[in-house]
């Protein structure tokens, strides 16, 4: 599948809007562990094979374990691998991700709040958008895997 444009080339200006909300993501409180699980989640449910080849070589370059990456999709079967705020982030990152389907539950909403504060929630809300607004353009556009390293 060819590559059908290159945001970045076209406007860069566009590309560093959402650098610019990526950065914010990166300098916030949110573990990057757990940043790395949103991404990879997102990622999953978006279909975005470039950003799930980016985001799993970052996550393992950050040691994390291959173990939990393998089974990330079917995190629910595995809750002994994740801890109760990575399992609220990932739960409240699949109804936001699908948030047409059925909005945020209450529940959902709940647990999250439960394990983050006001201004994790927000953090953790802005990274959820920024992974899907990355998801958007790189499905968009077929954005090509890089050469393997």
């Amino acid at each position: 599948m060819a590559q059908r444009l290159s945001v970045h080339d076209v406007d860069p200006a566009a590309n560093q809007a959402v650098m610019a909300l990526e950065s914010y993501v990166g300098s916030s409180a949110l573990e990057r562990p757990l940043r790395e699980l949103i991404k990879i989640r997102a990622s999953q449910l978006n279909g975005c094979a470039f950003c799930l080849d980016m985001h799993h070589r970052d996550a393992r370059t950050e040691g994390e374990d291959q173990r939990r990456l393998d089974v990330l999709s079917a995190w629910r079967e595995a809750p002994e691998l994740y801890t109760d705020r990575e399992r609220a982030a990932l739960a409240l990152t699949e109804v936001v991700t699908e948030i047409g389907r059925h909005g945020v539950p209450d529940d959902v909403w709940a647990d999250a709040r439960g394990q983050f504060d006001e201004l994790e929630t927000v953090q953790l809300l802005m990274a959820i958008a920024a992974i899907n607004v990355w998801n958007r353009l790189a499905v968009s556009t077929h954005q090509q895997l890089p050469d393997p390293l």
